[in-house]
């Protein structure tokens, strides 16, 4: 993120006025963060992601997932776009036709050379505060799924599943849904 005047703060409506680039742009605390198109890899992982709760929430029609781009509006100077995010039936308020506007229950990161220290640092603290319930953040490098969730104010200590390991994904967000972190992360294909 670039050095900035404190007296002047990015908002959404600044976001909105730069032209589309095929680049994300985010504003964390007033400041333009701008990141590449994702990597093929990246978008495979969100994908799958993507697919499995789809489909477990045809079932159990218990709220909606977004994948990226999606304006999270978490404060007039916190704008962000996760690569997935779910919003509880009980919280859809947040939801307008524009962008959410509040933190969703749960947040999907892959990480990426680009946005790992953004995304493991800046923005788990983001998203702590603003009050996501659960936030994953996947390494398809390792094939490795770090899950944060909510004790009180706060994450606890990560939980850290892979893939090699034989792990599966659950939430307790999506009571029955287990994802073998296999079917998240397929062997790479050039």
């Amino acid at each position: 993120m670039s050095s900035i005047d404190a007296r002047f703060k990015l908002t959404y409506d600044d976001l909105e006025l730069l032209p589309y680039d095929g680049k994300r742009h985010e504003i964390i605390d007033g400041e333009h963060v701008v990141t590449p198109s994702p990597m093929v890899r990246h978008q495979d992982v969100v994908g799958n992601v993507h697919f499995h709760i789809k489909a477990f929430l045809r079932e159990h029609p218990i709220g909606k997932v977004f994948m990226a781009p999606t304006d999270v509006v978490l404060s007039p100077i916190d704008i962000v776009v996760p690569d997935l995010l779910f919003i509880s039936s009980e919280r859809r308020s947040i939801l307008t036709a524009k962008n959410l506007q509040g933190a969703p229950d749960l947040v999907l990161e892959v990480l990426s050379d680009s946005t790992r220290r953004i995304d493991e640092v800046i923005k788990r603290k983001l998203y702590e505060r603003f009050g996501v319930v659960e936030y994953w953040v996947a390494d398809p490098a390792v094939d490795r799924l770090r899950i944060y969730r909510r004790d009180g104010d706060v994450f606890a200590r990560a939980v850290e599943l892979s893939a090699e390991a034989g792990d599966s994904l659950t939430t307790r967000l999506l009571p029955g849904l287990a994802v073998p972190l296999a079917e998240i992360f397929p062997p790479s294909n050039p």
